[in-house]
């Protein structure tokens, strides 16, 4: 008699596609359904909650990679780029060997944040700002080492009534006095004639081994001090014998209201930096 009619013709057939042969997280855990349904259920509660929930714990909490990719010059590349198309220029240019470069901070007399790319020579310090979107240099100052007098490092100050104020440390390079300098370009926020130049620590330093090794200022400073030196011994052999000095004190930047710094420094405009989509 035929059994085409009848529940006894049929076969149970599984619904798993093919190589799913590992067993499912919901088999699992009907199994130990089934294996602890004499035991307490509270127990097969918590033993549930074990079975499927997760833990990571990432090796740097504090490394963002989309944070980074914002900034230009962290891209792959870039800084490589850079430095290579002015090394290419100061050897057409001077001649001189580079010693090493550096991507930090300048913080000019108005406490506007600018990303420039430094480059250690035998005879001179070049601070150079390059456009990191169209990989080009757009302004280069070439101080002489010969003639800078005084290095400071210390943690920055501002008058009591300064309305902006920043944390941290800063490295103050002189190659002028300040007593000398005129009121116009005190005052004047594009002045170019501002014998010193401030500089701290790139908000990317902490990306990379490569970006924690150019963007601190303890590594600039360990070059730079020397090569100061240097070329005052050797222009002391010239009739000029300046001395440099080095100190340990407080930075001044002598800003009060600060709302151009503020509203600069809060959107990142001296930094080549994406700043997303326009449009629809």
């Amino acid at each position: 008699m035929s059994t085409i009619g009848s529940f006894e013709g049929f076969q149970p057939v599984s619904l798993k596609q093919e190589g799913d042969d590992q067993p499912s997280e919901n088999d699992h855990l009907s199994t130990e359904e089934e294996g602890d349904s004499g035991k307490d259920p509270g127990r097969r509660q918590i033993s549930r909650q074990q079975s499927v929930t997760k833990s990571t714990l990432y090796p740097n909490p504090y490394h963002q990679p989309y944070v980074s990719r914002k900034y230009f010059a962290t891209r792959p590349g870039a800084i490589e780029t850079a430095v290579e198309d002015l090394r290419s220029h100061i050897a057409q240019t001077s001649g001189e060997n580079v010693q090493g470069f550096w991507l930090l901070t300048q913080i000019d007399h108005w406490n506007n944040e600018k990303e420039k790319v430094l480059l250690l020579t035998d005879k001179t310090l070049l601070i150079c700002k390059y456009d990191f979107i169209m990989l080009s240099c757009v302004q280069m100052q070439q101080v002489p080492l010969s003639a800078i007098c005084r290095i400071c490092l210390g943690k920055f100050v501002f008058p009591v009534m300064s309305l902006d104020k920043r944390p941290g440390d800063g490295l103050r390079i002189c190659w002028g006095s300040t007593e000398g300098q005129s009121l116009l370009s005190r005052w004047n926020p594009w002045s170019t004639e501002v014998p010193y130049a401030t500089f701290t620590e790139h908000p990317m330093k902490d990306t990379s081994e490569k970006f924690l090794e150019i963007c601190k200022l303890s590594g600039f400073m360990s070059k730079l001090v020397p090569a100061v030196e240097r070329a005052h011994k050797n222009s002391a052999g010239s009739g000029r014998g300046e001395e440099l000095m080095v100190l340990t004190q407080p930075i001044l930047i002598e800003t009060y209201t600060g709302l151009m710094s503020f509203i600069g420094n809060r959107n990142k405009l001296g930094y080549s930096l994406a700043r997303g989509s326009i449009g629809f």
